[in-house]
Protein backbone atom coordinates (compact mmCIF):
# COMPACT_ATOMS: atom_id res chain seq x y z
CA UNK A 1 0.00 0.00 0.00
CA UNK A 2 1.18 3.32 -0.93
CA UNK A 3 1.00 6.42 1.24
CA UNK A 4 0.52 9.82 -1.01
CA UNK A 5 1.20 13.40 -0.19
CA UNK A 6 -1.16 15.59 -2.27
CA UNK A 7 0.73 18.71 -2.48
CA UNK A 8 -0.44 22.31 -3.74
CA UNK A 9 2.07 24.61 -5.79
CA UNK A 10 1.98 28.28 -5.31
CA UNK A 11 2.18 29.23 -1.59
CA UNK A 12 3.09 25.45 -0.82
CA UNK A 13 6.32 24.52 -2.89
CA UNK A 14 7.38 27.61 -3.85
CA UNK A 15 6.37 31.35 -2.88
CA UNK A 16 3.35 33.02 -4.17
CA UNK A 17 3.41 36.67 -5.46
CA UNK A 18 1.54 39.79 -4.60
CA UNK A 19 -0.18 38.67 -8.06
CA UNK A 20 -0.70 35.16 -7.74
CA UNK A 21 0.74 34.55 -10.79
CA UNK A 22 3.80 32.06 -11.37
CA UNK A 23 4.74 33.66 -14.69
CA UNK A 24 8.55 34.66 -15.11
CA UNK A 25 11.52 32.73 -14.19
CA UNK A 26 12.44 35.22 -11.40
CA UNK A 27 9.56 34.81 -9.60
CA UNK A 28 10.44 31.14 -7.94
CA UNK A 29 11.07 31.20 -4.65
CA UNK A 30 10.78 27.54 -2.76
CA UNK A 31 8.83 27.85 0.33
CA UNK A 32 11.14 27.40 3.16
CA UNK A 33 12.15 23.83 3.95
CA UNK A 34 10.65 22.51 1.72
CA UNK A 35 13.12 19.99 0.11
CA UNK A 36 14.59 18.54 3.42
CA UNK A 37 10.87 17.96 4.41
CA UNK A 38 10.12 16.14 1.18
CA UNK A 39 13.07 14.11 1.08
CA UNK A 40 12.45 12.91 4.49
CA UNK A 41 9.02 12.06 3.57
CA UNK A 42 10.43 10.27 0.55
CA UNK A 43 12.54 7.87 2.55
CA UNK A 44 9.66 7.69 5.03
CA UNK A 45 7.44 5.47 1.55
CA UNK A 46 5.50 8.50 0.83
CA UNK A 47 4.97 9.40 -2.96
CA UNK A 48 3.89 12.96 -4.44
CA UNK A 49 1.17 14.60 -6.26
CA UNK A 50 1.22 18.40 -7.57
CA UNK A 51 -2.73 19.49 -7.01
CA UNK A 52 -3.25 22.59 -8.39
CA UNK A 53 -5.49 25.68 -9.81
CA UNK A 54 -3.88 28.13 -12.38
CA UNK A 55 -6.81 30.21 -13.15
CA UNK A 56 -7.24 30.59 -16.65
CA UNK A 57 -3.99 29.12 -17.47
CA UNK A 58 -4.08 28.97 -21.07
CA UNK A 59 -6.01 32.04 -21.92
CA UNK A 60 -4.44 35.63 -23.22
CA UNK A 61 -4.62 36.74 -19.46
CA UNK A 62 -2.38 33.72 -18.59
CA UNK A 63 -0.54 32.40 -21.72
CA UNK A 64 1.02 28.74 -21.48
CA UNK A 65 4.39 30.06 -21.95
CA UNK A 66 4.67 32.09 -19.08
CA UNK A 67 3.54 28.98 -16.94
CA UNK A 68 5.72 26.06 -18.96
CA UNK A 69 8.74 27.84 -18.15
CA UNK A 70 9.04 28.40 -14.39
CA UNK A 71 7.47 25.08 -13.79
CA UNK A 72 9.69 23.22 -15.85
CA UNK A 73 12.38 25.13 -13.52
CA UNK A 74 10.63 23.78 -10.46
CA UNK A 75 10.09 20.50 -11.66
CA UNK A 76 14.19 20.45 -12.34
CA UNK A 77 15.24 21.70 -9.18
CA UNK A 78 13.03 19.28 -7.24
CA UNK A 79 14.13 16.27 -9.58
CA UNK A 80 17.99 17.52 -9.29
CA UNK A 81 17.45 16.76 -5.18
CA UNK A 82 16.24 13.02 -5.81
CA UNK A 83 12.16 14.26 -5.46
CA UNK A 84 10.20 12.91 -8.08
CA UNK A 85 6.30 13.77 -8.49
CA UNK A 86 4.23 10.93 -9.36
CA UNK A 87 1.75 13.24 -10.62
CA UNK A 88 0.81 16.96 -11.83
CA UNK A 89 -2.46 17.74 -11.88
CA UNK A 90 -3.39 21.05 -12.99
CA UNK A 91 -6.96 22.65 -13.01
CA UNK A 92 -7.64 25.87 -15.71
CA UNK A 93 -10.65 27.28 -14.96
CA UNK A 94 -11.83 30.21 -13.69
CA UNK A 95 -13.30 30.25 -10.00
CA UNK A 96 -16.74 31.58 -11.45
CA UNK A 97 -17.27 28.33 -13.69
CA UNK A 98 -17.22 26.16 -10.66
CA UNK A 99 -15.83 23.13 -12.20
CA UNK A 100 -15.37 20.18 -10.05
CA UNK A 101 -12.11 19.49 -11.27
CA UNK A 102 -11.32 22.60 -9.12
CA UNK A 103 -10.14 22.85 -5.87
CA UNK A 104 -11.90 21.84 -3.35
CA UNK A 105 -13.68 19.78 -5.85
CA UNK A 106 -11.78 16.19 -6.54
CA UNK A 107 -12.44 15.33 -9.81
CA UNK A 108 -9.16 14.88 -10.88
CA UNK A 109 -8.87 12.95 -8.49
CA UNK A 110 -11.09 9.85 -9.78
CA UNK A 111 -8.29 7.67 -10.91
CA UNK A 112 -6.59 7.90 -7.42
CA UNK A 113 -10.70 6.99 -5.82
CA UNK A 114 -9.99 3.94 -7.85
CA UNK A 115 -6.76 2.64 -7.14
CA UNK A 116 -7.00 0.47 -4.50
CA UNK A 117 -3.24 0.60 -3.94
CA UNK A 118 -3.11 3.78 -1.71
CA UNK A 119 -3.46 3.77 1.59
CA UNK A 120 -5.56 6.18 2.17
CA UNK A 121 -5.00 6.33 5.97
CA UNK A 122 -1.24 7.49 6.07
CA UNK A 123 -2.02 9.74 2.80
CA UNK A 124 -2.71 13.75 3.28
CA UNK A 125 -2.64 16.83 1.48
CA UNK A 126 -0.64 20.18 2.21
CA UNK A 127 -1.92 23.82 1.03
CA UNK A 128 -2.09 27.08 2.19
CA UNK A 129 -5.52 27.89 1.20
CA UNK A 130 -8.52 27.18 3.79
CA UNK A 131 -9.89 25.72 0.74
CA UNK A 132 -7.04 22.77 0.45
CA UNK A 133 -8.59 21.87 3.34
CA UNK A 134 -11.87 21.45 2.00
CA UNK A 135 -10.20 19.16 -0.43
CA UNK A 136 -8.54 17.13 1.81
CA UNK A 137 -11.81 16.86 3.65
CA UNK A 138 -13.61 15.75 0.44
CA UNK A 139 -10.90 13.27 0.07
CA UNK A 140 -11.22 11.97 3.78
CA UNK A 141 -7.69 12.60 4.55
CA UNK A 142 -5.51 14.88 6.92
CA UNK A 143 -5.00 18.21 5.94
CA UNK A 144 -1.97 20.90 6.87
CA UNK A 145 -2.29 24.33 5.90
CA UNK A 146 1.24 25.98 6.07
CA UNK A 147 1.51 29.01 7.73
CA UNK A 148 1.41 31.89 5.77
CA UNK A 149 0.95 35.82 6.10
CA UNK A 150 -1.68 35.74 3.43
CA UNK A 151 -3.70 32.92 4.34
CA UNK A 152 -3.26 31.79 7.86
CA UNK A 153 -2.37 28.28 8.97
CA UNK A 154 -0.23 26.95 12.06
CA UNK A 155 2.30 24.46 10.01
CA UNK A 156 5.75 24.27 8.66
CA UNK A 157 7.70 21.84 6.20
CA UNK A 158 9.51 20.12 9.68
CA UNK A 159 6.43 19.64 11.71
CA UNK A 160 4.97 18.60 8.66
CA UNK A 161 7.54 16.35 8.05
CA UNK A 162 7.76 15.04 11.84
CA UNK A 163 3.97 14.50 12.00
CA UNK A 164 3.83 12.04 9.10
CA UNK A 165 7.14 10.66 8.90
CA UNK A 166 7.96 9.83 12.60
CA UNK A 167 4.23 9.32 13.43
CA UNK A 168 4.11 7.53 16.68
CA UNK A 169 3.00 4.47 16.21
CA UNK A 170 0.12 3.64 18.95
CA UNK A 171 -2.99 1.19 18.79
CA UNK A 172 -5.71 0.42 20.45
CA UNK A 173 -7.13 -2.70 20.77
CA UNK A 174 -10.86 -3.92 21.99
CA UNK A 175 -11.42 -7.29 22.21
CA UNK A 176 -14.88 -8.43 23.40
CA UNK A 177 -16.38 -11.98 23.71
CA UNK A 178 -18.97 -13.69 25.91
CA UNK A 179 -16.12 -14.65 28.11
CA UNK A 180 -13.65 -12.00 28.01
CA UNK A 181 -13.86 -8.12 27.47
CA UNK A 182 -9.75 -7.03 26.93
CA UNK A 183 -8.33 -3.59 26.13
CA UNK A 184 -4.96 -2.91 25.35
CA UNK A 185 -3.33 0.39 24.29
CA UNK A 186 0.24 0.42 23.13
CA UNK A 187 2.61 3.10 22.36
CA UNK A 188 5.58 1.80 20.84
CA UNK A 189 7.75 5.18 20.75
CA UNK A 190 7.19 6.49 24.57
CA UNK A 191 8.38 5.15 27.60
CA UNK A 192 5.53 4.95 30.72
CA UNK A 193 5.02 2.94 33.08
CA UNK A 194 3.44 -0.17 32.40
CA UNK A 195 -0.10 -0.93 33.51
CA UNK A 196 -1.74 -4.24 33.50
CA UNK A 197 -5.28 -5.34 35.26
CA UNK A 198 -6.15 -8.18 34.37
CA UNK A 199 -7.58 -10.09 38.02
CA UNK A 200 -4.65 -12.35 38.37
CA UNK A 201 -1.79 -10.39 39.68
CA UNK A 202 1.05 -12.60 38.77
CA UNK A 203 0.00 -12.27 35.05
CA UNK A 204 -0.02 -8.47 35.55
CA UNK A 205 3.75 -8.92 36.73
CA UNK A 206 4.52 -10.36 33.81
CA UNK A 207 2.54 -8.01 31.39
CA UNK A 208 4.17 -5.40 33.17
CA UNK A 209 7.46 -6.82 32.54
CA UNK A 210 6.79 -6.26 28.67
CA UNK A 211 6.36 -2.92 28.80
CA UNK A 212 8.72 -2.41 31.43
CA UNK A 213 11.73 -4.16 29.58
CA UNK A 214 10.20 -3.59 26.09
CA UNK A 215 10.34 0.23 26.20
CA UNK A 216 7.14 1.04 25.27
CA UNK A 217 4.01 2.18 27.22
CA UNK A 218 1.40 -0.55 27.63
CA UNK A 219 -1.64 -0.27 28.97
CA UNK A 220 -3.70 -3.53 29.35
CA UNK A 221 -7.28 -3.94 30.92
CA UNK A 222 -8.87 -7.52 31.02
CA UNK A 223 -12.13 -8.51 32.83
CA UNK A 224 -12.70 -12.38 32.38
CA UNK A 225 -14.56 -15.25 33.25
CA UNK A 226 -11.88 -16.20 36.27
CA UNK A 227 -14.61 -17.96 38.03
CA UNK A 228 -14.13 -20.88 35.21
CA UNK A 229 -10.67 -20.48 34.91
CA UNK A 230 -7.61 -18.41 33.57
CA UNK A 231 -7.88 -19.61 30.52
CA UNK A 232 -9.89 -17.19 27.92
CA UNK A 233 -8.12 -14.36 29.82
CA UNK A 234 -5.01 -15.53 29.54
CA UNK A 235 -5.70 -16.50 25.98
CA UNK A 236 -7.40 -13.31 24.49
CA UNK A 237 -5.50 -10.87 26.38
CA UNK A 238 -2.36 -12.55 23.96
CA UNK A 239 -4.55 -12.45 21.69
CA UNK A 240 -5.69 -8.97 21.66
CA UNK A 241 -1.67 -7.54 22.77
CA UNK A 242 -0.68 -8.75 19.19
CA UNK A 243 -3.18 -7.49 17.31
CA UNK A 244 -2.28 -3.82 18.94
CA UNK A 245 1.76 -4.77 18.25
CA UNK A 246 0.79 -5.65 14.78
CA UNK A 247 -1.29 -2.58 14.39
CA UNK A 248 1.08 -0.09 15.53
CA UNK A 249 4.09 -1.32 13.35
CA UNK A 250 1.68 0.02 10.74
CA UNK A 251 4.17 -1.46 7.23
CA UNK A 252 7.47 -2.01 9.57
CA UNK A 253 9.64 0.26 8.19
CA UNK A 254 12.67 1.17 9.78
CA UNK A 255 12.69 -1.78 12.67
CA UNK A 256 14.82 -3.55 13.90
CA UNK A 257 12.92 -7.12 12.92
CA UNK A 258 14.93 -9.65 15.03
CA UNK A 259 15.97 -9.84 18.02
CA UNK A 260 17.52 -11.74 23.00
CA UNK A 261 19.17 -13.91 25.80
CA UNK A 262 18.40 -13.03 28.97
CA UNK A 263 20.02 -14.83 32.61
CA UNK A 264 17.89 -14.67 35.97
CA UNK A 265 19.71 -16.19 38.64
CA UNK A 266 20.40 -19.81 37.92
CA UNK A 267 17.41 -19.32 34.67
CA UNK A 268 18.60 -19.08 31.00
CA UNK A 269 16.41 -17.36 28.54
CA UNK A 270 16.62 -16.82 25.12
CA UNK A 271 13.95 -15.44 22.72
CA UNK A 272 14.70 -15.47 18.86
CA UNK A 273 11.67 -13.50 17.49
CA UNK A 274 11.13 -11.98 13.73
CA UNK A 275 8.21 -9.49 12.75
CA UNK A 276 7.60 -11.74 9.63
CA UNK A 277 3.97 -11.37 9.05
CA UNK A 278 4.41 -15.00 9.24
CA UNK A 279 2.97 -16.50 13.00
CA UNK A 280 5.08 -19.64 14.60
CA UNK A 281 5.86 -20.01 17.49
CA UNK A 282 8.55 -22.54 19.08
CA UNK A 283 9.19 -23.25 22.79
CA UNK A 284 11.32 -25.30 24.72
CA UNK A 285 11.32 -25.80 27.99
CA UNK A 286 9.22 -27.41 31.16
CA UNK A 287 7.82 -26.28 34.47
CA UNK A 288 7.54 -28.27 37.42
CA UNK A 289 5.17 -26.73 39.03
CA UNK A 290 1.27 -26.20 38.18
CA UNK A 291 1.19 -22.83 39.07
CA UNK A 292 3.11 -20.26 39.52
CA UNK A 293 1.18 -17.33 41.99
CA UNK A 294 -2.28 -17.69 40.37
CA UNK A 295 -0.91 -18.31 36.90
CA UNK A 296 -0.93 -22.14 35.26
CA UNK A 297 2.18 -22.80 34.22
CA UNK A 298 0.67 -24.61 30.80
CA UNK A 299 -1.11 -21.45 30.06
CA UNK A 300 2.51 -19.67 29.78
CA UNK A 301 3.49 -21.24 26.11
CA UNK A 302 0.00 -20.25 25.23
CA UNK A 303 0.00 -16.62 26.36
CA UNK A 304 3.22 -16.49 23.66
CA UNK A 305 1.19 -18.90 20.53
CA UNK A 306 -1.54 -16.36 21.01
CA UNK A 307 0.60 -13.35 20.86
CA UNK A 308 2.41 -14.77 17.82
CA UNK A 309 -0.65 -15.98 15.87
CA UNK A 310 -2.17 -12.26 16.30
CA UNK A 311 0.87 -10.08 15.57
CA UNK A 312 2.50 -12.25 12.44
CA UNK A 313 5.19 -13.20 14.68
CA UNK A 314 7.69 -15.64 14.21
CA UNK A 315 9.21 -16.59 17.90
CA UNK A 316 11.63 -18.78 19.12
CA UNK A 317 11.79 -19.34 23.14
CA UNK A 318 14.06 -21.22 25.13
CA UNK A 319 14.26 -21.38 28.74
CA UNK A 320 15.87 -23.75 31.64
CA UNK A 321 16.66 -23.68 35.15
CA UNK A 322 15.54 -24.63 38.01
CA UNK A 323 13.17 -22.05 39.36
CA UNK A 324 9.60 -22.29 37.67
CA UNK A 325 9.05 -18.44 38.93
CA UNK A 326 12.28 -17.65 37.39
CA UNK A 327 11.85 -19.61 34.05
CA UNK A 328 8.39 -17.46 33.68
CA UNK A 329 9.82 -14.26 34.53
CA UNK A 330 12.55 -15.01 32.35
CA UNK A 331 10.97 -15.91 29.67
CA UNK A 332 8.60 -12.89 29.58
CA UNK A 333 11.60 -10.44 30.47
CA UNK A 334 13.16 -12.30 27.43
CA UNK A 335 10.41 -11.96 24.85
CA UNK A 336 10.34 -7.87 26.21
CA UNK A 337 13.88 -7.16 25.32
CA UNK A 338 14.27 -8.99 22.27
CA UNK A 339 10.85 -6.82 20.99
CA UNK A 340 12.53 -3.45 22.63
CA UNK A 341 15.27 -4.64 19.77
CA UNK A 342 12.68 -5.65 17.22
CA UNK A 343 10.26 -2.76 17.47
CA UNK A 344 12.88 -0.05 17.89
CA UNK A 345 12.62 2.36 14.52
CA UNK A 346 15.98 3.32 13.12
CA UNK A 347 15.52 5.07 9.85
CA UNK A 348 12.74 4.26 7.02
CA UNK A 349 14.17 1.58 5.34
CA UNK A 350 11.84 -1.67 5.25
CA UNK A 351 14.11 -4.53 6.65
CA UNK A 352 13.25 -7.17 3.43
CA UNK A 353 14.29 -7.74 0.19
CA UNK A 354 10.69 -9.10 -0.26
CA UNK A 355 9.62 -5.50 -0.66
CA UNK A 356 6.79 -6.16 2.59
CA UNK A 357 6.58 -7.86 5.61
Amino acid sequence: MTAILFIDRDGTLIEEPEDFQIDAYEKVRFVAGVIPALLKLRDAGYQFVIVSNQDGLGSEQYPRASFDGPQALMMQVFESQGIRFRDVLIDESWPHENKPTRKPGIGLMLPYLQDRSIDWSRSAMVGDRPTDIEFSDNLRIRGFQLKTTQFGGEWDWAGIAHELADAPRRAVVQRNTKETRIRVEVDLDRIAEPVAKTGLPFFDHMLEQIGKHGGFALDVRADGDLHIDEHHTVEDTGLALGQALKEALGDKRGIGRYGFTLPMDETLASAALDFSGRPYFVFNGDFRRERVGDLPTELVPHFFRSLCDASGLNLNLSVQGDNDHHKVEASFKALARALRQAVKREGAELPSTKGAL
